[in-house]
């Protein structure tokens, strides 16, 4: 073939591939001419073919048509060079620019990827949206502690505010209430709050959990007992915690735990009003009103006579179900705003969650509810070093096991996220999922819609694990 008919004939090959490539190219001489240019230049540039070829990047750049030039930066340093880039249509743009050497070692030119910034820009946007919802949210639990002047009880879904309801109702009587809800979803919280409304908040409000008492003890705890009654016991005998919470409220959490024998006993006194310690052949009245929690499904136990029918009857009259946290996640950043500000009191400091950290607290299942929460927010604050809660400081079973822990400068502490880093963090996710389906770095640059040379520099960059067969 002929010199001439050769030029002819590559020319006319790198123009195709120009024109069918994904990418949007552009190639330069090594003057800074540009020689090449895909078709979508109107759509990148907002110039069209004719108005590129032939201009050199520099005067292109000059006029703002894109800037800054990745191509002129690497006709000045001789490097592959990877920017962000303005047009003169105001569109943001990725560009990646790449020497093209001669065997000589002489710079024939430069050639210049262009990417697409859909994604990103979508990526930005729902950190924003993530943002305003969050700020709602706070909006909501100051109004919620203005109306209820309470720091702890936390209504900002729609259950927890037909809770709020129920409480507000129930309040002002004194009806026996059952309190149902998985462990940790803040019963006890929900029955101090009710005290605390009612018209025996100037009493006491009595807490025993049944679940924590040995059931030897846990008799004599709740109805007290006489002097001499039993082996240790006081010699001016004790009152128990039911006398104690007369005029007041008796708190019973974790009934499902109370044996039957102290079940009957304590019918009876729901029932008549009066009790009799250990020991002691007298009644005592007493007048409480009575808050029953549990984590158990008492009908079941009924039915399998681990839970006396008649007192299930007795206390299941106003019955108020705490969903689990993990279906009202309105209520999670609610949570989190006011166990950070109770914890910053608490200990003098000041910690703040990045924008990646609570992404991942807010989609955490939380199987252990409000307390879990708690527990990990405490954790992160004495633990950590830093004012900034990153996601490596939470436990890992926070993290899911196919998620990528972006770069700490991805979340920035003014909250503003580059797309550079962006970028790179969504390539990197690209990459990972491309290797989980694809049998060879071929097959992945095919999905990818690049070279597959590309695809095996980027594994190497990001340290992703390499085909075992090729």
């Amino acid at each position: 073939m002929q010199t001439g008919m050769s030029d002819r004939w590559m020319s006319q090959v790198l123009t195709h591939i120009i024109h069918l490539s994904k990418e949007h190219l552009l190639v330069t001489d090594g003057d800074g001419i540009v020689r090449l240019v895909g078709p979508t230049s109107e759509e990148i540039y907002g110039v069209s073919q004719a108005e590129l070829l032939g201009k050199n990047v520099r005067d292109l750049e000059k006029i703002k048509v894109f800037s800054p030039s990745a191509s002129r930066k690497v006709l000045e340093t001789g490097q592959p060079q990877t920017m962000m880039q303005e047009t003169v249509n105001d569109q943001k743009l990725m560009v990646s620019a790449f020497p093209l050497w001669s065997d000589e070692g002489k710079m024939l030119g430069v050639i210049s990827f262009t990417h697409d910034l859909t994604e990103i820009l979508e990526l930005k946007r729902r950190y924003e949206t993530l943002t305003r919802q969050i700020k709602e949210f706070e909006n909501e639990i100051e109004e919620l502690r203005e109306k209820n002047g309470s720091d702890h009880f936390i209504a900002v879904s729609k259950a927890m505010k037909e809770v709020e309801r129920m409480v507000e109702k129930v309040s002002g009587v004194d009806s026996t209430v059952l309190i149902l809800g998985e462990s940790g979803v803040g019963k006890n919280v929900i029955a101090r709050e009710i005290h605390q409304r009612s018209r025996r908040a100037h009493g006491e409000m009595v807490e025993i959990n049944c679940g924590s008492i040995p059931e030897g003890l846990l008799e004599s705890e709740l109805f007290g007992y006489e002097a001499g009654s039993f082996t240790g016991a006081a010699k001016s005998g004790k009152p128990g915690m039911i006398e104690q919470a007369n005029q007041g409220t008796l708190f019973l959490d974790e009934l499902g735990e109370l044996p039957l024998p102290l079940q009957a006993k304590l019918l009876k006194v729901i029932q008549e009003k009066r009790l009799q310690r250990v020991g002691s052949t007298t009644y005592r009245d007493v007048n409480f009103r009575l808050i029953a929690a549990t984590n158990r499904n008492l009908d079941e136990m009924v039915k399998q006579g681990a839970f006396r029918q008649d007192l299930y009857f007795r206390i299941h009259v106003v019955p108020i179900f705490i969903p689990p946290l993990r279906e009202r996640p309105e209520d999670i950043s609610a949570h989190i705003k006011r166990t950070l500000h109770s914890l910053h009191e608490r200990y003098g400091l000041q910690k703040q969650l990045s924008r990646k950290t609570l992404q991942l607290l807010l989609h955490y299942d939380w199987p252990g509810n409000v307390r879990e929460l708690e527990n990990v927010l405490e954790r992160m604050v004495v633990i950590s070093d830093d004012d900034l809660l990153e996601p490596g400081d939470l436990p890992v079973a926070i993290i899911p096991s196919d998620h990528t822990v972006l770069p700490h400068d991805l979340l920035l502490s003014d909250h503003q996220l580059t797309l550079q880093v962006a970028l790179e963090a969504l390539e990197q996710r690209m990459l990972k999922e491309a290797a989980n389906s694809c049998r060879t770095t071929t097959e992945m640059a095919e999905r990818l819609g690049i070279s597959q040379p590309s695809v095996v520099r980027k594994l190497k960059k990001y340290k992703i694990e390499r085909f075992k067969n090729e």
